[in-house]
């Protein structure tokens, strides 16, 4: 069963290199592994979403070059339909993943060339934004919300509508650096989303889980799986299967609970963990089944 959701974002050629040396100045060193993938938040969370078996509608940046011929085939390959905003030239990430976290470094081209696609809202179960294009994100924020469709928000970072448009968002899940941007304590930040009206918000917190609430306004704790160490190979994009999981779950379940939600994206961002780049990190439904059985909750700490 398939069901239709909007995704606004920045796209990015992400490419992942596993080394056990870094050089610095005039060095060199070989790599172990490498993976050429597509990149960007909300990007990254349709591609999750098509995988799971949805019908992701995507709202990015596209570009005439051979990076924007490669992702474009990315789209189509997984069933993701592409409504491209033109810019001069691709955004790539270089992303090095190292002991259980990762070191990024961006070239961006956000200059856009034209307006933002116009779509009519009225088939999405879902809108999910990443705040990037700001002003397609307000937009869709608040023609979604007023056809009653569910709004979700990746809080990874503050950004220059942020504050905006958290009026129009129903669930927001946020990274810790979006606490510390604003200098708040996470109990803070979801304070403070509780107080903008988003129904749902959370904040993830990596090996300690995630601390949310629902729409009975109860802080609650949802613990990380125990995946061992030794099977972390790149947590890079694992936020964004996250986001693109949980939006799955909620536009194909919408009468289960905020919690089986969130444990479904656990359980497919544990996945995505354990593989190199993106593409390969994406998780099919028998396969976030399969690590649901496998690892269960972290003990606190």
């Amino acid at each position: 069963m398939s069901a239709r959701a909007l995704f606004v974002g920045h796209t990015y050629i992400d490419v992942t290199v596993l080394a056990e040396h870094w050089p610095t100045g005039d060095d060199k060193a070989v790599a172990q592994d490498y993976a050429v993938s597509f990149g960007g938040n909300a990007v990254t969370a349709a591609f999750a979403y098509a995988r799971l078996g949805g019908a992701p509608d995507l709202i990015c940046t596209e570009a005439p070059d051979a990076f924007g011929s490669l992702f474009a085939t990315m789209a189509q390959r997984h069933g993701v339909a592409l409504h491209g905003r033109p810019v001069a030239r691709s955004s790539l990430s270089f992303i090095m993943p190292n002991a259980g976290r990762r070191a990024i470094v961006r070239a961006r081209d956000d200059h856009h060339l034209a307006a933002y696609p116009q779509l009519d809202v009225a088939p999405y179960r879902v809108l999910h934004l990443d705040g990037h294009q700001p002003d397609a994100a307000l937009h869709y924020a608040r023609a979604c919300r007023e056809r009653g469709i569910l709004t979700s928000l990746d809080g990874g970072g503050l950004r220059s509508s942020t504050e905006e448009l958290l009026q129009y968002i129903d669930v927001a899940v946020c990274a810790e650096r979006l606490c510390e941007q604003m200098g708040l304590s996470a109990e803070g930040l979801l304070a403070l989303l509780r107080g903008r009206g988003c129904r749902v918000g959370a904040v993830t917190q990596g090996e300690r889980g995630m601390l949310w609430y629902g729409e009975d306004g109860v802080l609650q704790r949802l613990p990380a799986l125990a995946v061992p160490a030794e099977q972390v190979v790149d947590t890079s994009g694992a936020g964004d299967v996250f986001h693109g999981a949980y939006v799955w779950s909620y536009a194909l379940r919408p009468q289960l609970p905020w919690i089986e939600h969130f444990r479904w994206a656990r359980a497919a961002s544990a996945y995505k963990i354990q593989h190199l780049g993106n593409e390969a990190g994406l998780p099919g439904q028998a396969d976030v089944e399969a690590v649901r059985a496998r690892y269960p909750e972290r003990a606190p700490a």
